[in-house]
């Protein structure tokens, strides 16, 4: 099974310097044992133009591959597609294929970046322009190997209507959502979850849903054939070493809960549980 941390989860620490990437690749491999590394580009730094130049970047690719770690996501903020003014969007555009070549270089395996749009639903012309550019990256993405596209994140993104929507407009295999599950919206977080579980690419799974209704999300997910990382996400920034580790244990414990009954009921069909 493949679990992941977000890098997200440690913010406090970086707000305070007491974090980096480098401590954060250290803290995924030999604090919390796992081979994964789910990279935000807050740890990077907060200067994109120093941080995305290729010799900084290429230091922490080596930081990964020597401790043996596969980079599941790197989530890139502060460049998604939409913005009325035409100037910021190619600044997000310039930006955004940065970040693209960064992960790139670091070998990720999923992209996230943002669509924008601020209201319940895109107009006719955001749709189209958010539409045509991820389907330019997808495009990208299935020629490098790796799959790209938005999270459930704020605005327009937290509908699964428009998510799905937009998938099926971009309609390539290299497509996926970065599920940030149970969005409490207009539908129940099981219901939300279930309308784009066949989308997700990746997932964030919260401090809420691991505490009320981790083994029912997950069991969404696999029921959907999900094949990408359980990605925990903690938000307090607060104790968060601790609270990490107690969300990283509790999808721990719940994956190792499903396979017990996966192997006792005979159903042995999905490969995340360890068959």
């Amino acid at each position: 099974m493949s679990i992941s941390i977000a890098g997200y989860s440690f913010h406090g620490l970086v707000q305070s310097g007491a974090m980096n990437v480098f401590g954060y690749l250290e803290s995924c491999r030999y604090r919390y044992h796992l081979d994964t590394a789910d990279l935000w580009c807050g740890l990077l730094g907060s200067d994109p133009a120093a941080y995305l130049q290729p010799a900084f970047v290429d230091r922490v690719a080596v930081a990964i591959r020597e401790r043996g770690l596969t980079l599941v996501n790197y989530h890139a903020d502060g460049c998604h597609v939409w913005e009325d003014d035409p100037a910021t969007r190619a600044k997000h555009l310039e930006l955004a294929e940065q970040h693209i070549a960064a992960a790139e270089q670091l070998g990720a395996r999923t992209i996230r970046i943002d669509t924008g749009g601020r209201d319940r639903h895109w107009t006719a012309e955001q749709f189209d322009a958010i539409a045509a550019q991820f389907r330019r990256w997808a495009k990208r993405a299935h020629d490098r190997g790796y799959r790209i596209g938005p999270e459930t994140h704020w605005g327009a993104d937290n509908y699964s209507d428009n998510q799905v929507r937009l998938a099926k407009a971009v309609d390539s295999p290299a497509y996926g959502v970065l599920l940030h599950m149970g969005k409490p919206n207009e539908m129940t977080p099981d219901e939300f979850d279930r309308a784009l579980a066949p989308y997700a690419m990746h997932t964030h799974i919260d401090q809420k849903t691991t505490e009320t209704r981790l083994a029912s999300a997950i069991q969404i997910l696999l029921d959907a054939g999900y094949h990408g990382a359980f990605g925990v996400e903690h938000h307090s920034a607060k104790n968060e070493y601790a609270e990490v580790s107690c969300q990283l244990a509790a999808v721990r414990r719940t994956l190792a809960q499903l396979r017990d009954v996966a192997f006792g009921s005979g159903k042995l069909a999905n490969p995340l549980l360890g068959f």
